[in-house]
């Protein structure tokens, strides 16, 4: 049996290159490949070009990768003047991925800003700042290294699959967000910080999860635990399409 295909999203971005200052670029932190990787599962970038429906045949599972903020319209807000390297059509993109996930019920994780576009597609909305800059200070407040290495605690729900996956109730987590989810929409709220804020959020009616914060840039062993739930569902999906996460992720 081949291993779990897991289509990664990357997010597209002006770097400098020999063509030019400001060349559109795919772009995806390797670690999120490499955690794939480790946890038995076979990578695959998926970009813009193609239909959601063309994007997602033959893969087993979806990784929503961090990114830009979402732009406001996105969830029928208004631009505050807040957000950072917003992009509608990357939003209508991975919502379209989202919807023909949910329809295939496809095992989905959202990371950071794939959390949060979860809870836009479930019917909820952002904050366009973070409601406590002390525990969760912007990506540009601290030194690169600081906002890496820096840890908050989050306290997930007992009875999660969030928690079961990670083995623990309680756990230290990174950083390295803009804006927070201010609604859940119909997903579950699993985790927050301290301060209120959502740090996981699941579904009962699709094998779908996310967490705010970035697993794949965490060393901490209990951060595995993500990706191999991701994989192992991926695996179970292609047998048994259309259970809920909790059925597919029991055992």
């Amino acid at each position: 049996m081949t291993a779990p295909r897991i289509g990664i999203t990357p997010w597209l971005r002006e770097l400098p290159t020999p063509l030019g200052d400001l060349t559109r670029l795919y772009a995806l932190d390797p670690a999120y490949a490499a955690r794939v990787a480790a946890a038995g599962g076979s990578p695959v970038i998926l970009v813009r070009d193609a239909r959601a429906q063309d994007a997602l045949d033959g893969i087993d599972g979806l990784l929503l990768s961090g990114g830009g903020d979402v732009a406001p319209a996105t969830y029928g807000d208004v631009d505050a003047g807040d957000c950072e390297d917003v992009d509608p059509d990357a939003d209508a993109w991975e919502l379209a991925l989202i919807e023909e996930a949910r329809r295939r019920r496809l095992p989905t994780v959202g990371v950071c800003r794939g959390m949060q576009l979860l809870a836009v597609a479930h019917g909820g909305a952002l904050a366009q700042r973070v409601t406590d800059p002390a525990m969760h200070p912007g990506m540009r407040a601290l030194p690169a290294a600081e906002t890496l290495s820096r840890r908050h605690e989050v306290e997930l729900a007992h009875t999660s699959t969030l928690a079961r996956a990670l083995g623990t109730a309680r756990l230290s987590v990174n950083t390295i967000h803009h804006q927070v989810v201010a609604d859940p929409g119909t997903m579950t709220v699993v985790a927050r910080a301290p301060d209120g804020t959502v740090e996981g959020l699941e579904s009962s009616a699709w094998p779908a999860l996310g967490v705010q914060w970035h697993p794949e840039k965490m060393d901490e062993p209990e951060q595995a635990g993500l990706f191999e739930l991701l994989v192992r569902l991926g695996e179970r999906s292609r047998d048994a399409r259309g259970q809920p996460l909790e059925a597919l992720a029991r055992g």
